[in-house]
């Protein structure tokens, strides 16, 4: 069972460094792509990969499905598509880490849809990820760039999807919602190229694109889901909350490693805090209340070392 959760923790942190990977890999495709010709590759791709793996689950497919998969599938474009194109404009490592600020939206997201109010780890959360915002987007004259805006303002998309998720997999199989939300993202990522981009010709789309776009279908999109449906299996929540939430430190790292990323200290701050602030909001510091009953538990003395044994 100890070498089940071990195998579990590093399934997560494979899906981390591979969607780490992903914005590096996403940037480089848009400059012989549109944003959404690339998220309707991307999309359907995965779509057709997962249904071929797992065909022997439709027998379970209804409308429930459908319906489903329409309104998650939406929530997940909208995402994609604003966080894409804000990358166009910025470097992969702040596209990374603003975006990972959506964790820190879905409490109150969710407050103004349900009123269930935030707690106080949700509260300074928040604040933290708005000073962390502000060392990495706001420059000397307190303005904003408009891919970090953009980058933003996904976050507010990926904390709906993640609320409409919830909603759905309720007694549901996710391996289906997430075939029919991936099929219905990728029917509206290629209307909207049909409408609004020039479709480009396959054959003169570059070799390595081919290659980029084959790695977000196939690792980026369906492998990491296994891993993480796996890892999370296995693993604690508040575990794996915090190795998933290392994907955008391999963001940055990937991304200063291949030359995308001009670190200074100013930014480094500002991942950090938004780094704690993503932290403190996905775990609310429960391994450090583990780890303090630990000691308590190991002196056997009968005696709360902190005040919470």
């Amino acid at each position: 069972m100890q070498r089940t959760g071990m195998i579990a923790k590093l399934a997560l942190l494979l899906a981390t460094i591979i969607w780490g990977s992903s914005f590096i890999v996403m940037k480089d495709a848009l400059d012989n792509l549109g944003t959404f010709y690339l998220l309707g590759v991307r999309f359907m791709g995965a779509c057709i990969l997962l249904a071929v793996i797992f065909w022997y689950k439709f027998k379970s497919f209804n409308f429930y499905y459908i319906k489903a998969g329409f309104v998650m599938g939406t929530a997940l474009l909208a995402a994609y598509a604003v966080q894409t194109f804000g990358l166009a404009e910025t470097t992969p490592g702040k596209n990374a880490f603003l975006t990972a600020g959506y964790c820190v939206m879905v409490p109150f997201l969710y407050w103004l849809i349900a009123g269930k109010k935030p707690d106080r780890y949700n509260i300074s959360a928040a604040i933290l990820c708005v000073a962390g915002i502000g060392l990495v987007s706001l420059d000397s004259n307190l303005t904003m760039g408009r891919g970090d805006l953009l980058t933003i303002i996904c976050g507010v998309f990926y904390a709906l999807h993640i609320i409409v998720s919830a909603r759905y997999t309720q007694d549901s199989d996710v391996i289906l919602l997430t075939i029919s939300q991936f099929f219905f993202a990728g029917v509206w990522s290629w209307g909207l190229s049909f409408a609004f981009e020039t479709m480009p010709a396959a054959a003169s789309i570059p070799v390595d694109t081919w290659l980029s776009l084959a790695y977000l279908c196939v690792f980026a999109t369906a492998g990491a889901l296994g891993l993480q449906m796996y890892g999370l299996k296995y693993t604690a929540p508040s575990a794996g909350a915090l190795i998933l939430s290392l994907e955008a430190v391999f963001g940055v790292l990937f991304s200063v490693l291949l030359g995308a990323e001009a670190v200074t200290l100013r930014l480094l701050l500002g991942f950090a805090v938004i780094f704690v602030a993503i932290v403190v909001s996905e775990t609310k510091l429960e391994f450090l209340h583990k780890s303090k009953k630990q000691v308590c538990d190991e002196t056997n003395t009968g005696e709360c070392c902190s005040g919470e044994c």
